[in-house]
């Protein structure tokens, strides 16, 4: 290895350190990334990587979209009506309404693709539920924050356009090759969390007084649940069976807005005008926070390159499967546990190695898929992580505790994927 690698390795580790320090995501991958690419003599490499990633079309129309009808049915409370539908079947099932929680935790996550937004919406309404049953608040959180895994089945999720333009697939034909083992991680949280739970004797705890909704004078409303579905179901029917009406990620978003629009007015007298609004602010939102990694990422994976460490990594894959197997599983996962972060370490890696994948005889797709779900399920049992100190909050009980809860089944899910699914 050459002197720049190993400059390449110690700044590795020293942006490693920062994000887990909680350094600001964005600004330390890219000055890392700039200072490589800087040290290599090649600094129009990192601007050229910035400038790329900013006008990716296929990112850029699906993640801002997503992110702006997200807003939208939280304006609206379209997602607290959902919410409150889907909670109401399952009061007074006693201990199984931990798994029953992360299961609708799951489902919900799909059409709220945000852990963090998805937390606050279905913990609000979920963790109460479950005190009130005699749960212990530390098993009420944990039930929620297994569910979060569940928006890597949503078209919205960041990670699925970008590994699919990488693999030249369609975004729905990519979450269709996953689907399976994204659904098996979430069957893995129900039942383990059921296990640890009543293990550590979380059903025994007392009963506690709560309300289930702040008094708000919230009311809901059958067709307004029926809205966070409505891009996923037009997503889904459209390339399953009636191509038809098959159409984009961003049509079906900005389709669903229109149609949540004229429900909102209909029901609400919905100010049109802030609806507007918000849907725009959640576009920029989109693009500041979910874009701006995809972007810092792309320039520190530029930096890697830079100075040839890129290449010697993609050559020790190529001799053995197996280092790419564990690579990319146990990487993503051990820096979404100790950063409290999917995102930043799976972005990176999928950025700079997953393209190469063929290489070491391995399919994009698979192993872009190993990764990002790895890396969700180390920010699953992370108790740093935004949603894990949400759902916490709510439930007024230690991140470290409720992490205890939700470590081992997302370990074995760990294990299970990087053991079978490439």
């Amino acid at each position: 290895m050459s002197l720049l690698e190993w400059l390449a390795i110690a700044v590795t580790i020293l942006t490693v350190y920062a994000l887990i320090k909680r350094l600001e995501t964005r600004l330390v991958l890219f000055t890392a990334g700039f200072v490589l690419c800087l040290v290599s003599m090649d600094p129009l490499s990192a601007l050229n990587s910035f400038a790329k990633s900013m006008t990716n079309n296929s990112l850029v129309m699906a993640i801002c979209s997503s992110m702006g009808f997200a807003f939208i049915a939280n304006y609206t409370q379209c997602d607290r009506s959902l919410v409150h539908y889907l909670a109401a079947p399952i009061r007074g099932l006693g201990v199984f309404l931990i798994p029953i929680c992360t299961a609708v935790t799951f489902f919900i996550n799909i059409a709220i693709p945000s852990a963090a937004g998805c937390a606050a919406a279905v913990g609000s309404t979920l963790i109460p539920v479950m005190l009130r049953a005699g749960i212990k608040p530390a098993a009420a959180a944990a039930a929620v924050m297994g569910g979060t895994i569940g928006s890597y089945l949503s078209p919205g999720t960041s990670h699925n356009p970008f590994v699919a333009e990488m693999a030249g697939i369609d975004v729905m034909d990519f979450i269709a090759f996953h689907a399976m083992w994204s659904i098996l991680c979430g069957v893995i949280l129900v039942v383990g969390l059921l296990v640890v739970c009543m293990f550590l004797g979380d059903h025994k705890g007392e009963k506690v007084d709560v309300e289930a909704q702040k008094n708000d004078n919230f009311k809901p409303n059958p067709i307004k649940a029926i809205m966070p579905l409505v891009p996923i179901t037009i997503l889904v029917v459209g390339n399953v069976w009636l191509p038809v009406i098959k159409m984009g990620v961003a049509q079906a978003m900005v389709l669903g807005a229109v149609i949540t629009l004229l429900v909102g007015f209909a029901f609400d007298r919905t100010n049109p005008q802030e609806f507007s609004k918000q849907f725009f602010n959640g576009m920029g939102k989109g693009y500041a926070d979910v874009m701006g990694i995809i972007i810092a990422a792309g320039v520190f994976a530029a930096g890697l390159r830079a100075t040839g460490l890129i290449d010697t990594f993609v050559d020790v894959l190529k001799h053995s499967n197996d280092i790419a197997r564990w690579g990319g599983s146990l990487g993503p996962w051990i820096m979404g546990t100790i950063t409290g972060s999917g995102d930043a370490a799976t972005m990176a890696f999928n950025e700079a190695v997953t393209p190469h994948a063929p290489e070491f005889g391995m399919e994009i797709k698979a192993l872009g898929a190993l990764a990002f779900l790895t890396g969700a399920l180390g920010r699953t049992m992370s108790p740093i992580a935004g949603a894990m100190v949400v759902v916490a909050g709510i439930a007024m009980a230690n991140p470290m505790d409720v992490a205890k809860r939700t470590a081992l089944p997302c370990t074995v899910a760990v294990f299970v994927l990087a053991l079978f699914m490439v």
